[in-house]
């Protein structure tokens, strides 16, 4: 009798061990390991688009058309347009290069007022968000204000059949490389909106494979 009682004992203690493994591993799964959860809302109120080598720049110089352009910037982040030569465009924003083209024509047209207006889209490396991993489309995005985890993902394709989408993390290069975690598996698999987080410009969204 007493040998039964053990058994018993044993059965039960098993099943709360086995209870508490599975809470213990569901709760690693919703938080996606050990970094701290991404912020819901992180985006800058202050953000103003940074030229990077590759965007295409309308430049247009009031009632002088014969001296506005369009140009691609240059792999060395430099542009040229008439009158003004191997001008560094890279890393400034499209009003930055306003003036900084007004003050190369004023040597030759009276006060000029000059407007820049960026066509394409890329963004200078710093600026980029990349994603890596079990992403379908592995690639950078140029960041956009108010850009989400999700709106990444919409262009990556979501994820392989390998990802372990809730163990996917963030670094975020504007807060030193800290790491966040993001669960991109409740978020995409399971509609969960309350997984979708903000990102920065340079985030890197890592998305590991899972073990099967």
């Amino acid at each position: 009798m007493q040998h039964h009682t053990s058994g018993t004992v044993r059965v039960a203690l098993g099943c709360i061990a086995a209870t508490a493994l599975f809470a213990a591993l569901s709760g690693c799964a919703s938080s996606g390991g050990a970094h701290p959860a991404a912020p819901v809302e992180a985006s800058r109120a202050d953000y103003n688009y940074v030229v990077g080598s590759g965007d295409v720049l309308n430049i247009t110089v009031w009632r002088n058309p014969e001296l506005s352009s369009t140009v691609p910037v240059r792999p060395d982040g430099k542009v040229s347009t008439p009158l003004v030569d191997e001008l560094v465009a890279q890393g400034k924003t499209p009003s930055q290069i306003a003036r900084d083209v007004e003050e190369a024509l004023g040597k030759f047209v009276r006060d000029p007022v000059v407007t820049v207006v960026v066509t394409n889209f890329v963004g200078p490396y710093s600026e980029q968000i990349r994603v890596v991993g079990e992403a379908t489309r592995p690639q950078f995005l140029p960041y956009k204000q108010k850009m989400t985890v999700m709106d990444v993902m919409i262009a990556a394709g979501g994820l392989t059949d390998f990802a372990d989408g809730n163990k996917a993390t963030i670094v975020r290069a504007s807060e030193g490389n800290k790491r966040y975690s993001v669960r991109l598996k409740d978020l995409i698999k399971r509609g969960d909106i309350s997984a979708n987080v903000e990102m920065l410009p340079g985030d890197i969204l890592i998305i590991p494979q899972g073990w099967f």
